[in-house]
């Protein structure tokens, strides 16, 4: 399993996550809205300001105080270190 980090001493795994996505648009703020009310909201921001939203394969939600392109960037640092270490 690996995992990334979400920022603040957060991390996910890398294999769960089927979305990141700002929190700008209505449609996301809903979302969030709902898994807050169903318990499903897991808050990473540490109080900042919520800049992306992680959607992950079993429903959860987790909230990142950092911006999507940031997360994404990790992600595939990540992917490309693991392909790496597969050549070699």
């Amino acid at each position: 399993m690996s995992v990334f980090s979400i920022g603040f001493g957060n991390y996910v795994s890398r294999e769960r996550v089927i979305a990141i996505v700002s929190t700008d648009s209505s449609p996301i703020k809903r979302a969030v809205q709902e898994a807050r009310k169903e318990g499903n909201l897991i808050d990473a921001t540490q109080g900042r300001k919520t800049k992306s939203a992680v959607f992950m394969d079993d429903g959860r939600l987790v909230l990142s105080g950092l911006g999507p392109e940031t997360l994404a960037k990790r992600v595939d640092a990540l992917v490309t270190e693991e392909q790496d270490a597969d050549l070699g």
